[in-house]
């Protein structure tokens, strides 16, 4: 590392900071804005049980799909690119959404949406890859932080900007920050192309001398995830985190509510233990990069769900608080989940095929839970098969937090040498 990249060394890379910040910010905010306005869009729209259960699938379906199909995209044409056609399907998907007076076109919209997202999801850890090597743990920290932020402040102001204006304004203000997205990406992309200009070789300022070789796309080796354990390892253990934190998401308050606590304190339930995601967030890249055994601080945070899970269960109106702290804290392994695609990655293009493998079959696998919880609960009439689901959730994500333990790289058992790839395209 140059003494110029050490004296300074943000410089060069603001521009990209700001992006991949503001783009986090913007990646829950369409989502988490539309359950407190359900109300009112049932009785305009037509909402009803069937199409409501559909907008709650929505979210993981989109993600998992586009999960798996973003690394072709990042492949092709390039992490900035892609970058460029997630935020211009979020604009457009939220804006349209907004306009519509029918449920199913809003469904449709819905999942334009959703699309650009879940390219956001997989593009923001190999642009930290990319541009920040050095500083993975310190960005990863912000930009979690900020998801979770996006995550917390869209519902709370739902209902107060639908109450002062109407629904169509406050589902579709949320665009304008995903729009804000292009603009620190606009004055990256011109100082990159400016120091590429003045840089015999080519190379793109700062960022560019701290990247790994073979970071690029265009000349890095074919690789197929589907024959590492790393990449089914962090699939398997984002499915059975997500799987919790979607039945948390879907089905706290209904449940608190149904157990005799008012439903204005069960939706600020949900709240507290969204804002819990707040301090793990910051904590989680600042302190596991430093570990030999991350497998450590995830049990401690599998012991949080744990204790959630039981406490709820067991005595959800006495320690009702308590109980969501818990569950709340244990949303560290999903930072966990972020930041190990950088962890167990060692170029730009291995975590992105990393992110979009994990992503893809992590949100597929937990997008079905929320359902299996409330059916389970209608089919038996009790919470108690319910919960122990959630058990098995928990067994699920710390099967994939020993496959990921060992520090080894997706690069290492995925890569199909560049020879033999050029022979099977040929």
């Amino acid at each position: 590392m140059t003494n110029f990249l050490v004296k300074r060394p943000w410089t060069g890379r603001i521009g990209a900071l700001l992006g991949i910040m503001v783009m986090a910010l913007s990646l829950r905010t369409a989502v988490s804005v539309v359950p407190p306005l359900l109300g009112e869009l049932k009785g305009e729209l037509g909402f009803d049980a069937a199409s409501t259960g559909l907008l709650a699938m929505m979210p993981p379906l989109m993600f998992a799909i586009f999960g798996l199909l973003t690394p072709i995209l990042i492949r092709r044409f390039g992490l900035e690119k892609a970058l460029v056609a997630a935020v211009v399907l979020a604009v457009l998907g939220q804006l349209a959404r907004a306009a519509t007076d029918q449920v199913w076109p809003f469904l449709g919209f819905t999942a334009v949406v959703m699309a650009g997202y879940g390219i956001g999801n997989v593009v923001l850890p190999p642009l930290v890859k990319k541009y920040f090597p050095d500083r993975v743990g310190v960005v990863t920290a912000g930009y979690v932080t900020l998801l979770s932020v996006g995550t917390a402040i869209s519902p709370q102001l739902a209902v107060p900007v639908a109450g002062l204006s109407n629904w169509r304004v406050s589902i579709g203000m949320w665009a304008s920050v995903s729009l804000m997205v292009l603009l620190p990406w606009i004055i990256q992309f011109v100082r990159d192309r400016k120091e590429r200009a003045g840089t015999p070789d080519g190379a793109s300022g700062p960022a560019a001398h701290l990247t790994p070789a073979g970071s690029g796309t265009g000349h890095a080796p074919r690789l197929r995830p589907w024959r590492s354990p790393v990449a089914w390892g962090l699939a398997i253990f984002l499915a059975g985190n997500s799987a919790q934190t979607y039945v948390y998401f879907t089905w706290l308050p209904p449940y608190l509510s149904g157990q005799g606590l008012d439903a204005a304190t069960a939706g600020t339930a949900l709240a507290y233990f969204a804002i819990l995601g707040l301090p793990v967030s910051l904590l989680v890249p600042l302190w596991v990069p430093r570990m030999k055994n991350p497998i450590v601080a995830i049990s401690l945070f599998a012991l949080c769900w744990a204790t959630g899970h039981l406490g709820l269960y067991l005595s959800p109106l006495d320690g009702t608080w308590l109980w969501v702290t818990f569950s709340g804290l244990g949303q560290g392994t999903f930072a966990t989940a972020l930041l190990m695609v950088n962890l167990r990655s060692r170029t730009t293009h291995g975590s992105s095929v990393l992110s979009g493998f994990s992503q893809g079959l992590g949100y597929a696998g937990a997008g079905i839970a929320p359902l299996f919880f409330g059916t389970i609960h209608d089919a038996t009439g009790s919470w108690s098969a319910s919960f122990a689901m959630l058990g098995v959730c928990m067994a699920v994500m710390m099967t994939g937090a020993v496959m990921i333990n060992a520090k080894r790289y997706i690069e290492d058992s995925a890569a199909e040498p560049v020879e033999s790839a050029k022979t099977s395209v040929t």
